[in-house]
């Protein structure tokens, strides 16, 4: 049931907008990259080939012999020793639970490691303890139970108000932690594989031309299929999908992995699939990274399985990672409205670079509002109350998607969103490439205060490049909320319709140096690539704004 990458590359051939006279000699004039793709394509039939028909017998040719776990902690475990039985039937809580207990002895010491060996391993939701690694070896999976009942109760969040999705009490995630610090959730590497998806997610492999598109998406296929065999934690989310379509659920869904209040934590060479909600979910922590990182659920029908979402949180790191998901592949955050105001805490100092992401996503916000949600590759708010600061983003492709990079808020948010910076991002069949967006109204309750407006200032947009768009720009402003200090520099986008406002703009300042394709709007002022002024703007007031296509 669970999406991957395999049936977009297929489908590509059939989906090509550019004639055939146009498109031969584009493979044509780069041999190198044609023949390396072809060698991969074979490389990967012969692999599922070999994986499928004959899983016993050559696989340990392809992955290699079984592997030792190693050894990150003065003193390891495995959940073995405690009573547990991967069989995916017997409930391994109990076994979870008395790891986590003898670990959290030996702070001391070092801390401890636990080792979850292969095998399914099925779960209610348990808590980690400090000084702890979570290591899951290749083929173990971690299953969550999917009967509610086993899943406890929690406080809403501070600074959200209440349950997201209802008054009261949440769910807890799978796997949970608080006020820890020394956290790391791990697996083994499958070395060729992040070598391989490293070098050309790093080395402007984001190109500008199908070849090059098809080449890399077919690394990010190979890399999908060999992460299969990671560690992985797996919400088993279909039944809370299902119940929450049918509002059967009475609390808010809980994340997959949500740790809050805590520091130096690292989440590094697993798979996260089928969360209930949020898959990943850093809240109010400290200097975390994540790296290597696959993270699935269904393109559709599994509504808000967010891929991460760093909620305010401080000096953190994504990146070398895949995600597809059934809402953002991330989502950057900080509070609710009033709640998020009083909570007070921003999001700050993030680097999220090496990443290819999808997301496909349209559904209701609520049975009682008219308004869908649409969701993006990467998203800044809408929930920005403690504020958004200092943010890259670099070495991005987002494909098959409605929305590739957006920042959303509405009166009622305060805060800002400042200091935000895009660099070489590709854009593969997206409806609309960059989107700012002002108006998303959707409010915990009736207590929000509508004068509190957010600011948008100083965001930078370079070496913006792509296929297959159809609204490369939708900068949506308004009087109370203008956008301003805007840059754009380095653009080049290949549309899908030729319209005459496809650069859209409302109530923004800011500047083009240089040229770009598609030509901006007359929001903005344009520079030569020296930086010296050649025309100002005939008004930041000017809206062009039209959601028709």
């Amino acid at each position: 049931m669970v999406e991957t990458i395999a049936s977009p590359l297929t489908s590509r051939f059939n989906y090509q907008r550019l004639d055939l006279k146009r498109c031969v000699p584009a493979f044509l004039s780069s041999h190198k990259i044609l023949f390396t793709v072809l060698w991969i394509a074979a490389f990967a039939s012969v692999f599922l080939w070999q994986r499928n028909a004959v899983r016993g017998g050559f696989a340990a040719f392809w992955l290699g012999p079984v592997r030792p776990i190693p050894k990150l902690r003065p003193v390891a475990f495995n959940l073995t020793d405690f009573g547990g039985v991967g069989d995916g039937v017997t409930l391994n809580t109990e076994a979870f639970e008395r790891a986590v207990s003898a670990i959290s002895k030996l702070a001391r010491r070092g801390g401890g490691q636990l080792n979850v060996p292969p095998g399914k391993w099925l779960t209610a939701p348990f808590n980690l303890t400090s000084h702890m690694t979570l290591f899951l070896a290749e083929d173990a999976v971690i299953l969550g139970i999917q009967d509610e009942n086993y899943w406890p109760l929690m406080p809403p969040l501070p600074s959200y108000g209440y349950g997201r999705e209802h008054p009261g009490p949440r769910y807890g995630s799978l796997i949970h932690g608080q006020n820890l610090r020394d956290i790391v959730i791990t697996g083994q590497l499958i070395q060729l594989l992040s070598k391989l998806f490293h070098s050309f997610s790093t080395q402007k492999c984001l190109v500008q031309n199908n070849s090059g598109s098809l080449f890399f998406l077919t690394v990010a296929f190979l890399y999908v299929e060999f992460s299969g065999h990671n560690g992985t934690i797996d919400g088993q989310g279909q039944t809370w999908w299902k119940k929450y379509r049918q509002k059967l659920l009475n609390h808010t869904r809980g994340p997959l992995v949500q740790i809050m209040w805590s520091s130096d934590i690292v989440f590094m060479n697993i798979t996260l699939r089928n969360s209930p909600f949020w898959t990943l979910h850093p809240y109010d922590c400290k200097n975390v990274t994540i790296r290597n990182v696959t993270i699935l659920a269904p393109i559709f029908e599994a509504p808000n399985t967010d891929g991460i979402d760093p909620d305010s949180c401080e000096d953190m790191v994504i990146e070398d990672c895949y995600i597809s998901v059934g809402d953002d592949a991330i989502a950057i955050k900080s509070g609710w409205d009033q709640y998020g105001i009083a909570y007070g805490r921003p999001s700050t100092n993030i680097l999220i670079r090496n990443l290819v992401v999808r997301s496909m996503v349209r559904w209701q916000l609520r049975s009682t509002l008219a308004e869908f949600c649409i969701s993006a590759g990467i998203s800044i708010g809408s929930e920005m109350s403690g504020g958004v600061s200092s943010v890259t983003v670099e070495n991005l492709l987002v494909w098959s998607s409605r929305r590739a990079v957006r920042i959303k808020t509405a009166p009622g948010r305060g805060a800002y969103v400042r200091n935000i910076t895009y660099r070489n991002l590709t854009f593969d069949d997206v409806r609309v490439g960059i989107v700012i967006k002002t108006d998303y109204n959707e409010h915990p309750d009736e207590g929000y205060d509508p004068k509190a407006v957010p600011t948008l200032q100083d965001i930078s947009f370079s070496g913006i490049h792509g296929q297959g768009v159809r609204v490369p720009v939708r900068m949506h402003g308004c009087e109370e909320i203008p956008v301003r200090n805007v840059t754009f520099q380095d653009m080049s986008v290949g549309l899908t319709y030729k319209k005459k406002h496809i650069f859209q703009c409302a109530f923004v300042q800011g500047r083009v140096i240089g040229t770009i394709f598609p030509a901006p709007c007359e929001n903005l002022d344009r520079y030569d690539e020296q930086g010296k002024l050649v025309k100002l703007s005939v008004s930041q007031n000017i809206s062009d704004i039209d959601y028709d296509f």
